[in-house]
């Protein structure tokens, strides 16, 4: 076996990653190359012994199971008109308020987010749904576009969330727990989210006029628009409050949430073959990439907790006496500077296996840590230039909704969102309470 100092393994690893990644290799052959050349020339053909029953192990998690079943539920949903109805419900709802469409397309998006999952669609949705019919009505286009972005990225945090299955995979953490410690955090963004845009509503009410009084409805009108609220409604308290309450595992759940959304789509009468086809091969097409992403996590993270290089950067953090806090605010802005170029996945299999036991070892609740990760990944997804979520708007945006404004548009959200990671970090019971609460 080939010595090497850790610190030095550490940087060669992570290093030949990003410049792979910086030339254009796609993030699971990546992670599978370095892993597999690092563990080559290091242990020569010995290596394989380490890696087969890992991945073949990978075959076996059974949690693996509920990533299908909820992108499916999300592809479904997001072609079964619901975005539609919550819209038109908004619209008379709210209408009538300063600022009340863009409030309510935050609501949206939170309801979205717990029954998809997958940030790009809200913000695809209602890129084409809301982001029109605001402009339509005088709204401003930076305030629009970037409430869009903003309530789009709640999917990262609102359950069921891909990245907090992928998490729990990775670190072998409880996804009920992950599921439970998202939702108040979540709730708390769109919150600020909304009494920003009041707030900014109220002192320029030219940002978000209130409709013409001829295009709002009476009382009995705003009555049967919560008629919509009732298809999204069921299905979110059947897939998470049969979680919460033990009935299903995060699995079942995924299972009954995709029969929901079917049931969802026939009652719009939106469900059949080619709807259906349509999700099923998004559904595969996505899986078939996280997989092949997952293998090469796998191998990547066997190869350097194998090496010991891991637990040799932890002792050197641990004999360094910083304050855990330090170590805190150093592991976040790094999770912010990568967050302009890479995608939460990247992110995600390149810093778990070296962050994770960091964190541990400095007696920071992994629970805690796991909710400020995602906070920090749902903030990655509007960071210029790179943000996800500002390129799936630039899909729908009309032409006159520049890329300029978007990248403007976003800004303050940013910085709501970093006001939510410091809420969470000095109030950990914010994402604690509830996971506590239900299982103890």
């Amino acid at each position: 076996m080939l010595e090497i100092d850790p610190v030095l393994l550490t940087a060669l690893m992570f290093g030949s990653m990003l410049v792979l990644m910086a030339v254009g290799m796609p993030l699971a052959w990546t992670l599978l190359g370095v892993g597999v050349v690092f563990g080559y020339v290091i242990w020569g053909p010995d290596s394989l012994g380490i890696l087969m029953p890992s991945l073949f192990g990978l075959m076996n998690e059974f949690i693996l199971v509920a990533l299908p079943l909820f992108i499916l539920m999300g592809m479904i949903l997001e072609r079964s008109g619901i975005a539609d109805s919550l819209f038109e419900m908004v619209y008379k709802l709210m209408g009538s308020v300063r600022g009340g469409l863009g409030m309510g397309t935050v609501l949206i998006c939170a309801l979205i987010a717990a029954m998809v999952g997958i940030t790009g669609a809200a913000t695809i949705s209602l890129g084409l749904i809301a982001l029109p019919a605001m402009l339509k009505r005088g709204y401003d286009k930076r305030l629009s576009a970037g409430v869009i972005m903003a309530g789009g990225a709640l999917g990262f945090l609102i359950p069921p969330s891909l990245v907090m299955i992928m998490y729990a995979f990775l670190t072998r953490e409880s996804i009920g727990k992950l599921f439970a410690a998202g939702v108040m955090p979540g709730l708390m963004l769109a919150v600020i989210y909304m009494i920003y845009i009041a707030i900014r509503c109220k002192i320029n009410p030219q940002l978000g006029p209130p409709l013409d009084k001829s295009e709002r409805v009476d009382t009995w009108g705003k009555i049967k628009a919560l008629r919509a609220i009732i298809l999204p409604g069921g299905l979110i308290v059947v897939v998470l409050g049969s979680m919460a309450l033990g009935y299903t595992s995060p699995t079942e759940a995924s299972a009954v949430g995709a029969a929901g959304a079917m049931l969802c789509a026939l009652a719009n009468g939106r469900l059949n073959f080619k709807m259906l086809s349509s999700a099923l091969y998004s559904t595969a097409r996505i899986i078939g990439m996280l997989m092949w992403i997952m293998i090469g996590a796998v191998v990547f993270s066997k190869i350097y907790i194998a090496l010991g290089a891991g637990q040799e950067i932890v002792n050197h953090i641990i004999a360094g006496d910083l304050s855990p806090y330090v170590v805190l605010t150093v592991i976040l802005l790094s999770y912010l500077i990568l967050g302009m170029f890479l995608d939460d996945s990247a992110i995600l299999f390149i810093t778990v296996p070296l962050y994770v036991p960091i964190i541990k070892a400095l007696g920071f609740d992994p629970i805690w840590f796991a909710t400020i990760f995602v906070l920090a990944m749902q903030t990655a997804y509007l960071t210029p230039p790179f943000g996800y979520n500002l390129f799936y708007m630039r899909s729908v945006a009309p032409p006159e909704v520049t890329t300029g404004d978007l990248y403007r548009a976003v800004l303050p959200f940013i910085a709501l969102q970093v006001v939510g990671i410091i809420l969470v970090v000095v109030f950990p019971q914010i994402a604690l309470w509830l996971p506590n609460l239900i299982f103890g």
